[in-house]
């Protein structure tokens, strides 16, 4: 297989780390605080956002996120059962207005949702919860597979860091093909796949939810890390050996 790759504002920004500042300013979110190790692009016009309970690596061509990186506690999912939905859903000013998407761009597009890969049930604060609803916490996606499938696969995600020993890191991002399809006028890339990454450090274990971006789609059995690096090309978890 080829690989493929790839008045709101003042409370949304308190707390970030500038797009300057990088995965400096939130190491937490990575296993031994290290970032995944992307392909080499200057096509993919990447930069690194932080947020309070997640970490953004975002491509200004595709306008969407390349992935999207959290660390999972039971501390904090019970932290996040009390937190209310806002679906106030905004574009980043901290991106080039060139490089991300906009409200407009998801409009009039029946069938698809703004998908949050950092999910909004993840979220531990108020502030983190308003800022999951960053379009660069968001792909076009399928409507039933992100109500549905998808949503099985986060709940799945959320119980088993439930009951793990330590601190669970999860990985999620969107894989274009070379046919790409894209919505309004920013031309937002839609994925033809979806993955979700889970490392569990306290057993040294990894796997990986694959799906295709499709209403029919339907979760199968998890594959492992070293295919899901294959497929995408990309090193999530530079400098750790997960079990297989």
């Amino acid at each position: 297989m080829k690989k493929l790759f790839l008045s709101m504002a003042l409370c949304l920004t308190s707390g970030l780390a500038s797009a300057s500042g990088g995965f400096s300013q939130c190491p937490q979110f990575f296993a031994q605080s290290t970032a995944p190790k992307t392909p080499a692009s200057a096509e993919l016009k990447l930069r690194e956002l932080c947020y309070d309970a997640f970490a953004v690596m975002h491509s200004g061509r595709s306008r969407t996120p390349l992935y999207v990186a959290e660390r999972l506690s039971r501390a904090q999912l019970i932290d996040a059962q009390d937190e209310e939905r806002t679906n106030r859903f905004f574009s980043d000013a901290r991106l080039p207005r060139a490089e991300r998407a906009e409200l407009d761009d998801y409009k009039g597009n029946e069938g698809l949702d703004r998908g949050h890969m950092s999910p909004a049930a993840d979220q531990p604060t108020a502030q983190a919860m308003a800022q999951s609803f960053t379009l660069a916490n968001v792909v076009p996606q399928s409507s039933q597979n992100n109500r549905k499938t998808w949503a099985s696969i986060e709940k799945a995600t959320r119980k088993y860091a439930m009951r793990a020993a330590g601190d669970v890191y999860v990985i999620t991002g969107p894989v274009f093909d070379g046919n790409i399809r894209t919505i309004g006028n920013g031309r937002v890339w839609v994925p033809t796949y979806l993955y979700k990454l889970v490392y569990d450090p306290s057993t040294n274990r990894a796997w990986a939810h694959w799906i295709e971006n499709t209403d029919s789609a339907r979760p199968g059995k998890p594959i492992s890390y070293g295919e899901l690096v294959k497929r995408t090309g990309i090193e999530f978890l530079p400098g750790v050996h997960p079990a297989s």
